[in-house]
């Protein structure tokens, strides 16, 4: 509901500011009513301060438009000693109101403990704990890592092929590996599991599901714009730009060789 919720922040966009809520969604109950409620999703860095301010802000804002159930949810991605505030309280003169949400942090289960979920947005989470050591790790080691989460993915059999392709699809955008070897390796090791040899490989199938979603082109439009940015900075080798745009040496030398035009 993108465009129903940036209506209810009219004032930031006036002063030049990109503050909203990061996603609103309307979903139906299952229990045969036709009642609705809406889940308030919030994904917080580091920074955390006025953060349960604004998370009462925008219950009211919702809440007085729509007059509906709504649950938030705060999903806190920074370090281990990230404060993660889960309520507003304010009192004044015999006045007071306290707000409540729900709060987790992507650290607070280990790897072991999300593997052995069977909810299937532990190896999500999983995901973006391995996004976390992105600039930190060598690729090598990052494409280890991720081909933990999608052996784990595959060997649950819970999933069917499509389920598996499209997790494989968010897996490979989310933590981006640049190196075409840790990337045919990934392929080649996906394929072994799943048995399907003469199958399109998975990298394959994964430029097809970003041309369906629209996301291939503009992936690698943001890609080049960081890229730029940090070329133009003058400050960084182009090994230091690859590693912090989370891009090959070559896509490098290639957005180089733009901008020298």
């Amino acid at each position: 509901m993108d465009k129903e919720l940036s209506e209810l922040f009219p004032e930031l966009e006036k002063q030049g500011g990109s503050r909203f809520v990061d996603m609103l969604v309307k979903a139906w109950l299952l229990d045969g009513t036709e009642e609705w409620i809406l889940v308030h999703l919030e994904i917080q860095g580091d920074d955390t301060r006025g953060f349960a301010h604004r998370m009462l802000q925008y219950w009211y804002r919702i809440y007085d438009r729509y007059e509906v159930d709504i649950v938030a949810l705060a999903v806190f991605t920074g370090g281990k000693n990230q404060p993660r505030p889960d309520q507003y309280h304010k009192r004044f003169l015999g006045t007071e109101i306290t707000y409540k949400y729900n709060a987790y942090h992507i650290l607070d289960h280990s790897e072991s403990e999300l593997i052995a979920m069977a909810n299937p947005f532990a190896l999500i989470v999983l995901a973006a704990q391995k996004a976390l050591l992105l600039g930190k790790i060598p690729e090598k080691e990052l494409g280890e890592e991720r081909l933990t989460i999608a052996k784990a993915l595959i060997q649950s059999q819970r999933y069917d092929s499509e389920q598996i392709q499209r997790f494989l699809f968010f897996l490979k955008t989310f933590v981006y590996i640049g190196d075409p070897d840790i990337n045919r390796n990934f392929d080649k090791e996906i394929e072994l599991l799943t048995g399907s040899q003469k199958a399109m490989g998975i990298i394959d199938t994964i430029k097809m599901l970003a041309r369906e979603e629209g996301l291939e082109e503009g992936y690698e439009q943001k890609s080049i714009e960081v890229v730029r940015k940090l070329l133009l900075a003058e400050k960084f080798t182009d090994a230091e730009v690859a590693n912090f745009a989370s891009v090959s040496d070559e896509f490098v030398r290639r957005v180089k060789s733009e901008l020298k035009k």
